[in-house]
């Protein structure tokens, strides 16, 4: 959660019983609790194809299909800065590629992604919350904005259960599949935050007023028949096929052909990217607010406190 170690600082001078080694193990806790799994594969991704060019992630580019994997299984597939820019760099990279016809994101191990990586904002003086917010504001104006500009195909495949800004910016891809071991949950009332990656504006298109709110505002974790129902993901299927089944239809697509395939894209959705923008910046401003409020202090500092006294 990119909110976390805005308070940190704070936190090891109030809770001064508690080390760093044990708020992260807290935080991982806390992961666990949110995503409603017991201890994931740590089982990593290698790609020769992406090796040395990337560090956080996993590319491969094979009959047209762009595949961009989280890899940092023994994190969850939490998002550091790092991840931040490489998702982008790589989105670039399948957009800009002429043998790519679409690009597929996914996650290794047993989550698809359990939010913002605790490290993002580690060792921050106290009197650089300010700094910490604004570049945490632009860092992820731009992530949102990559997959607003991508021009192809791009579809979600959710291995596991999905945490914050991964579940948020679902909205913006064309097809998303999900395994029945997924979850999806925001909880950004709960602690002191606000939504992001536009779906403050899509998912009530997607669902409706009231059930975005389930999710947005009162932090609702659904299923992935739920997230189906409300139109946020496209299909289930059982775990133990999800991978076949799945790969059968993105191989299926990638032999269509890829210029009609942009265009079609094109629009249904170019309409909306001016309005798109408007809204992730808008987003990033509320959220950057919220970093530096008490209430986002004072729910962190709960955290740490509730988590604290059970270790």
């Amino acid at each position: 959660m990119d909110f976390v170690g805005k308070a940190k600082w704070d936190a090891w001078n109030n809770l001064s019983d508690m080390t760093q080694d044990e708020a992260q193990k807290a935080y991982i806790d806390l992961v666990h609790s949110l995503a409603g799994e017991d201890s994931p594969s740590q089982a990593s991704v290698s790609s020769t194809e992406s090796a040395g060019k990337y560090e956080t992630v996993a590319v491969t580019l094979n009959d047209g299909i762009f595949k961009i994997t989280l890899n940092r299984p023994a994190k969850k597939n939490a998002i550091n800065y790092k991840m931040y820019e490489e998702v982008g760099l790589a989105l670039s990279e399948a957009a800009n590629d002429k043998n790519c016809t679409l690009a597929v994101l996914t996650g290794a191990g047993d989550y698809y992604c359990s939010g913002n990586d605790l490290s993002n904002f580690m060792n921050i003086p106290s009197d650089g919350i300010g700094a910490m917010a604004k570049q945490g504001g632009d860092i992820l104006e731009k992530f949102v904005n990559a997959f607003i500009d991508f021009p192809k195909p791009l579809i979600g495949l959710i291995n596991g259960p999905a945490v914050g800004v991964s579940v948020t910016v679902l909205g913006l891809f064309d097809v998303v599949y999900a395994s029945d071991k997924a979850t999806f949950h925001t909880p950004f009332s709960q602690l002191g935050q606000s939504p992001e990656g536009c779906s403050s504006y899509v998912f009530p298109k997607l669902m409706g007023t009231a059930k975005a709110s389930e999710m947005l505002l009162f932090n609702k974790k659904i299923t992935a028949q739920e997230a189906c129902d409300r139109n946020l993901v496209s299909e289930v299927f059982p775990n133990d096929v999800f991978q076949k089944e799945t790969e059968a239809r993105v191989q299926q697509y990638a032999k269509l052909p890829k210029i009609s395939l942009q265009k079609c894209k094109l629009v249904s959705r170019e309409l909306e990217k001016d309005k798109l923008y408007q809204v992730n910046k808008h987003e990033c401003v509320i959220l950057m607010e919220r970093w530096q409020s008490d209430e986002c202090m004072n729910a962190i500092m709960g955290f740490f406190s509730s988590k604290g006294s059970k270790l």
